[in-house]
């Protein structure tokens, strides 16, 4: 038996008791004794868990990824494939899986329940409700990953109501995403059976969902922070909230995790064990994950802080195994395959004209720290029979191009992005991750673009004199470099955008959701510009 003294935090209890746990052979705790005579000054606590993850969006594998959240405590994430899914299919999922795989920290993987997200995009896969099956009915799939078409399931589509019924027959949880859905239509979408939604981005919807039996997540990503608007719920409805992180880039994730959530929910005065609560039982709970909590018999997993206040990791472990001694991770390097799927050739000038319309274009209004985007209609500028970007106007063009075979590209025009003679592109552009692009000129556009082309796949940002590529050759959305490579790379890039007059938090994850069809309230896909509201095509 290996014994480890601290002072013990029992969450469901409420209470803190010195003493110490027991850990047997098999990484079980074997016994958990109450001794007020022993005297430390650290806590040992049930692991930090994320409730809903794209690790994609972390631009590493997800081994990578393990490396730097076990140091911020977090032992398990709820983790949805959707975005290698929209690019592999199942065979990104399995990539998943196996790169994961002796990774110490442990992923929840679901099955993506819409690849493609929508018929208004071009991907790179298809999942239907067969393939769906094969995934549920595996033990190393948790759940039905957020059903985003939400349409979908209030007009009773036959395939989302397929895929959800297979879920509910295997008894796995069906996560949601239904952002500012309220009312009969919120309630009719809960009554399917979906029992989560982490894109509320107000008091108000989060508190009617909540109340019609759903539970919330409280975002808090690179792009998507919701924190501010939803805390409240803390108090209310400790045992319906989790935390979440949804899209996290790579400079953020080495600052940290799930830990800066409970930090700041101390800070504005909540209580210590709801917040724990949240952070560290309810997922477990809602997903029947298999992550111990600190109770006798449990899989040892659980971490170790300095205190209660600053919550500084010593210590993490998992099924007994210390991953993480405060100074180190406990996981040696490894080389990572790389998959992917990009055929096109590189573009020229005339591919990204704007052809001329008498009528005002709809714009994106794009929004600082929303996935959602306001809509206004204008007349951009016109110049030799065409329309071009208007950097004085900030009316900039954005394109999205097809990654997947050759087609037109589509074109668009975007607001408050606010970059200066550049543009800056990505293949991280949920959902189905075709390339796209913002600039002020066709010029740096069509060299954006190429550099993209030519890395097939990644981050990239061109001036009048400055160039930079990030490649991320798993399927363009990851590298298989470790995070703190790629995370000073996704800084650098991520400045120069800034110093091109970018007022963004995060000017690369907001791009990468122009193109999320299923957001209101204006968005593009490589067939088009798109109103998110009517679900169709602007003619």
């Amino acid at each position: 038996m290996k014994r480890i003294y601290a002072n013990i935090v029992d969450i469901r209890d409420k209470r803190i008791f010195a003493g110490y746990i027991e850990l047997d052979v098999n990484g079980i705790i074997a016994d958990i004794v109450e001794d007020s005579s022993i005297v430390v000054s650290q806590f040992i606590l049930p692991g930090f868990i994320d409730a809903h993850i794209h690790i994609e969006s972390s631009m590493v594998v997800p081994y990578e990824f393990a490396k730097i959240a076990l140091k911020h405590g977090t032992v398990a994430t709820i983790s949805d494939p959707h975005e290698i899914a929209n690019v592999l299919g199942v065979e990104g999922v399995d990539y998943m899986l196996d790169n994961a795989k002796n990774a110490g920290l442990k992923f929840h993987f679901g099955a993506p329940s819409c690849v493609p997200a929508t018929t208004f995009e071009t991907s790179g896969a298809m999942i239907g409700t067969d393939a769906i099956k094969e995934l549920l009915l595996r033990e190393d799939i948790w759940y039905l990953s957020e059903m985003m078409n939400y349409p979908g399931v209030l007009y009773k589509d036959k395939e989302v109501m397929e895929k959800i019924a297979v879920a509910k027959e295997l008894g796995k949880p069906i996560d949601g995403h239904a952002p500012g859905l309220r009312g009969e239509e919120a309630i009719t979408y809960i009554n399917a059976g979906i029992t989560t939604d982490h894109e509320c981005f107000t008091y108000e919807e989060a508190l009617h969902k909540v109340n019609n039996g759903m539970k919330i997540l409280i975002r808090e990503g690179s792009a998507a922070k919701n924190f501010e608007a939803l805390h409240p719920l803390i108090k209310q409805f400790p045992d319906n909230v989790m935390f979440c992180s949804d899209d996290m880039h790579p400079d953020e994730l080495l600052l940290g995790h799930i830990n800066r959530l409970v930090k700041r929910s101390l800070d504005l005065g909540y209580d210590l064990f709801d917040i724990l609560r949240i952070a560290c039982l309810n997922p477990v709970e809602h997903y029947n994950m298999d992550v111990g909590t600190l109770g006798i018999g449990d899989k040892a997993d659980f971490i170790i802080v300095d205190d209660l206040k600053q919550f500084n990791i010593l210590s993490t472990y998992l099924n007994g195994i210390q991953y993480f001694d405060g100074y180190v991770v406990n996981l040696p390097n490894k080389v990572h395959i790389a998959k992917n799927k990009f055929s096109i050739g590189l573009k020229t000038e005339s591919d990204f004209i704007s052809p001329y319309a008498e009528t005002p274009a709809p714009i994106i209004n794009a929004m600082d720290g929303q996935l959602i985007t306001e809509k206004t209609y204008e007349v951009p500028t016109l110049e030799n029979g065409h329309f071009i970007a208007d950097q004085n106007r900030d009316i900039l063009k954005i394109v999205v191009v097809n990654r997947y075979t050759e087609a037109p590209v589509a074109v668009g025009f975007i607001k408050n992005m606010g970059i200066k003679d550049a543009a800056f592109a990505s293949t991280v552009a949920h959902d189905s991750h075709n390339i796209i692009c913002v600039g002020t000129n066709d010029h740096l556009i069509t060299k954006c673009v190429n550099q993209i082309i030519d890395a097939k796949g990644g981050l990239a940002f061109v001036s009048n004199n400055l160039s930079k590529v990030i490649p991320l050759p798993v399927a363009g959305l990851m590298s298989t470099e470790p995070c703190e490579v790629i995370g000073k790379d996704y800084e650098a890039i991520d400045k120069m955008v800034k110093n091109a007059g970018s007022q963004l938090k995060s000017p690369f994850m907001t791009l990468s959701f122009m193109a999320l069809l299923v957001i209101p309230k204006i968005k593009i896909s490589d067939l088009g510009m798109f109103d998110a509201e009517t679900f169709e095509f602007y003619k």
